[in-house]
C-alpha cells in the first residue's frame, strides 16, 4: 500500500474540525499537525477526534517543521490566498475552504501557483459532493429553459456565532462568503454563461467595521435567459422565517428543497445548512380539463450524509485527486467563476449599478 498523504490542518474551527475527523478516519491520510493561534480551539479539535497530534500556533512555523505533502486551509478568508501560495511554494497539495480568495485577482494567482507547482488544489464546495444537491441539479436540468433560481440562507445569530460572523465580515459580506456556493449551483444548473449581476444590501448593525453590510441580495442573469437570486443576512436581527429557500422553476415545472424549515433546523445551525430534507418536483403539464395532469413527486432524502459525512466525501475527492493525478482545471476555473460573480455583486451594491461580466 502507498504511503499515506501527510497533511497539516490549519484552522481548528467548525470546518477544520470536520475535515480533521475525515483525515483521522481515512487511511490514505496521516495528520502531522494542527494549527491555530488559540490553544483552546486546538484542544477542542483534538478532543473531537479523540487523538493527539503536534500543535502549532503559527502557520509558517508548522509548515517548516512538518514538511507535509498536503495542507488543509480552514482559516478566515483573508488568509486563504497567502497561505495557499506559500503551500504551493513548499511543494504541497492544498485543500482550501471557500472562498478561494478575497479578490478575483488573488484567486487567479492561487490557481496559477497550483498549476506552476504541479500540485492539486481542491476548494471546499461541499454542495458538489452532496448526493441530494446533485439530484437537485440533475432535476433542475429537466425543467427546460430558461430557469428561475431562487435561493437564500439567512442566519439569526447571537453569542459566539454572531462573533464569528463579525469576524468573517472583516473580509467580506454574507452574499460573497456564502454566495459562492449557491451561484456555483446555479451555474451547474443552467450550464450557461453568467452575463450580468446586480445587488442590493443593507447595514443593519453598527458592530461591524465601517463600510460593511450584513444583509444582501444578488441577482444574476445568464446568456440562455435564465435568472437567479441569492439572499443572505447574518446577525441577531435577522428573521427566523423563510430563511432557507432553494427553489428552481422552468417551463416544465419546478423543484424545491423542502422539509428543512419545518421545525427541523434553526437558521444559525451550521450542521443543518447542508441538510436537504426532501425534494418536491412539480409538473406544469395540464390535462384536457385544465387540471394538473400529474401529481407532485416527493423525493425523500432521509439517508443523506451529515456534515461530517459530507466533509469525508470532500476529502475522498482530494485524496483521489492526489493519488490518481486527476485534472482539476474545470474545478479551479469554476471556483474562480463563482467568486467573480459574487465579487461583481458586491461591486454592484457599492456603486448602485449593474455589472456586466466578461465573456471568458
Amino acid at each position: 500500500m502507498a504511503n499515506p498523504v501527510r497533511i497539516l490542518v490549519v484552522g481548528c474551527g467548525h470546518m477544520g474540525t470536520s475535515h480533521a475527523k475525515a483525515y483521522h478516519d481515512l487511511s490514505g491520510f496521516e495528520i502531522v499537525g494542527v494549527v491555530s493561534r488559540g490553544e483552546k480551539s486546538r484542544r477542542a479539535l483534538l478532543d473531537a477526534i479523540g487523538a493527539e497530534y503536534p500543535q502549532f500556533s503559527e502557520f509558517e512555523e508548522a509548515l517548516a517543521a512538518t514538511s507535509p505533502d498536503a495542507v488543509s486551509i480552514n482559516t478566515y478568508p483573508d488568509t486563504h490566498a497567502s497561505y495557499a501560495k506559500k503551500c504551493f511554494e513548499s511543494g504541497c497539495h492544498v485543500f482550501l475552504e471557500k472562498p478561494i480568495a478575497e479578490t478575483v485577482a488573488e484567486a487567479e494567482e492561487v490557481v496559477a501557483a497550483a498549476q506552476k507547482a504541479g500540485r492539486k488544489l481542491v476548494i471546499g464546495y461541499i454542495l458538489r459532493v452532496h448526493p441530494t444537491w446533485a439530484k437537485f441539479v440533475e432535476t433542475a436540468r429537466t425543467l427546460g429553459k430558461p430557469l428561475v433560481m431562487r435561493m437564500n440562507l439567512n442566519q439569526q445569530s447571537s453569542g459566539d456565532m454572531w462573533a464569528t460572523h463579525k469576524q468573517l465580515m472583516r473580509s467580506m459580506s454574507p452574499i460573497v462568503d456564502c454566495g459562492v456556493h449557491y451561484v456555483d449551483m446555479m451555474c451547474l444548473m443552467t450550464q450557461s454563461r453568467p452575463v450580468r449581476v446586480s445587488a442590493i444590501g443593507a447595514r443593519l448593525s453598527e458592530e461591524m467595521q465601517p463600510g460593511m453590510y450584513n444583509y444582501g441580495q444578488l441577482q444574476v442573469t445568464f446568456s440562455d435567459g435564465s435568472v437567479g437570486w441569492y439572499e443572505a443576512g447574518w446577525g441577531p436581527m435577522m428573521s427566523d422565517v423563510a430563511f432557507f429557500i432553494k427553489d428552481v422553476v422552468g417551463p416544465q415545472g419546478c423543484v424545491s428543497i423542502t422539509g428543512v424549515q419545518e421545525g427541523e433546523v434553526a437558521s444559525d445551525d451550521i450542521e443543518g445548512h447542508s441538510k436537504a430534507g426532501r425534494l418536491r418536483l412539480h409538473h406544469s403539464e395540464l390535462a384536457d380539463d385544465g387540471s394538473f395532469a400529474k401529481a407532485d413527486d416527493i423525493i425523500e432524502c432521509a439517508d443523506e450524509p451529515d456534515h461530517d459525512g459530507l466533509c469525508l466525501l470532500e476529502q475522498e475527492v482530494f485524496l483521489d485527486a492526489i493519488v490518481n493525478d486527476r485534472d482539476l482545471s474545470d474545478h479551479m476555473a469554476d471556483a474562480v467563476n463563482s467568486l467573480r460573480i459574487v465579487i461583481a455583486a458586491d461591486q454592484s451594491f457599492r456603486t448602485g449599478e449593474t455589472v456586466d461580466l466578461p465573456n471568458l
